[in-house]
């Protein structure tokens, strides 16, 4: 079964989350404030963690730096913060997804399945290891390496880097990126794919600022070159 864990302080939002997952075979697990979500999260082990901003104890986003340390697992951030610069900031903190309250429990739960979906790992399908010159990908294994070393890339990092790669040397638009990475409920979220190439490119790329490999294509899309 998945495991879910519930971070925040309205008990009715928790309740209400607790009742829907659970009847849905989720194991649910729920805390109230930062330091209790961040040690369920290392006792409990979840597979995809909802987090709110507004913790009594702490920022969401320092609860979402403590898992970043270590940790890949997907994190929905369920927030009454609107703008859109609190939601690219939670989104470069390492969050994998951002909705906003009051909430549609089905959507909430649509990109729920849509998280762990991307983090599941996929069967092998033989295809080589793609060599990049500064890094390398494995796309059977699910891995990148560069300098020797693998690289920590978050489900959804990795997933962006997957589509981008398989489709070597391509146009891939923005509306293709969005709906094979996040769903075709994304499309019009092009702010993600901002704050995930930046990031992808300050993992992977020599120079950020100036990518050989992980390349825009003004108004249209993103290219991947080896």
């Amino acid at each position: 079964m998945t495991r879910v864990l519930v971070v925040d302080d309205e008990p009715q939002i928790v309740r209400a989350l607790v009742i829907n997952l659970r009847a849905r075979h989720y194991e649910v697990d729920a805390a109230h404030t930062g330091a209790q979500a961040l040690r369920l999260a290392a006792e409990r082990q979840p597979d995809v963690v909802v987090l709110d901003l507004g913790l009594p104890d702490m920022d969401g986003t320092e609860v979402l730096a403590g898992l970043r340390g270590w940790t890949r697992t997907p994190v929905i951030v369920l927030s009454a913060r609107h703008t859109s610069d609190e939601k690219v900031r939670a989104l470069d903190a390492g969050a994998d997804d951002y909705v906003t309250k009051p909430f549609g429990m089905d959507e909430l739960l649509a990109r729920l399945r849509a998280a762990v979906r991307r983090a599941e790992p996929q069967p092998p399908d033989g295809l080589p290891v793609v060599d990049a010159g500064d890094f390398t990908v494995d796309l059977a294994a699910r891995r990148v390496r560069r300098g020797g070393a693998d690289v920590r890339l978050t489900p959804t990092e990795w997933h962006v880097v997957e589509v981008l790669v398989r489709n070597s040397g391509r146009l891939v638009t923005q509306q293709q990126l969005l709906r094979e990475v996040w769903g075709p409920a994304y499309r019009t979220e092009t702010h993600y794919l901002r704050v995930y190439l930046a990031q992808v490119r300050r993992k992977l790329e020599p120079d950020p600022s100036r990518p050989r490999h992980f390349l825009t294509e003004p108004g249209m899309g993103y290219r991947f070159e080896p």
